[in-house]
């Protein structure tokens, strides 16, 4: 379980650190590609794998999963974390997600986040109310 949030820096070659508290769990490779509202996704590789088994069920005679399975597998890199813990982000995905120096990476539970620092604190403002004043059970029979 990925928790918190980090303020890590992109370098020059796009190389990003990722928090310390992370690492052991990433050592082995992760899966970056596209996340929704121009994020990054970083997953462990065995949690890459159980979404692609999942995603293999879905039916691809359906336009929508199509769509999102080509962006989502097309925009994919396996990387292995180096010995000081950095990842290089490729070009594209940087580009995707708006990334130049100041970035947050957040634990989200099964997977990590990668943001732009300003679309970050951009995100978090327009979100935050919203969140203190759902009346309704988002996660029913869980919250």
């Amino acid at each position: 379980m990925f928790l918190g949030t980090h303020s890590p820096r992109l370098d020059e070659k796009g190389r990003l650190f990722l928090p310390a508290k992370f690492r052991d769990e990433l050592a082995e490779g992760v899966v970056i590609t596209k996340g929704q509202e121009r994020c990054l996704y970083v997953f462990p590789m065995a949690e890459f794998q159980r979404v692609t088994q999942a995603m293999s069920q879905a039916p691809v005679t359906q336009k929508a999963v199509r769509d999102y399975s080509r962006v989502f597998f097309a925009s994919a890199s396996d990387e292995v974390p180096d010995k000081q813990g950095r990842i290089t982000v490729p070009p594209a995905l940087r580009e995707y997600a708006g990334l130049t120096k100041d970035c947050v990476v957040i634990g989200a539970n099964t997977r990590v986040e990668v943001w732009d620092a300003a679309a970050w604190e951009a995100y978090l403002a327009d979100r935050e109310q919203a969140f203190a004043e759902l009346e309704e059970e988002v996660l029913p029979g869980v919250l």
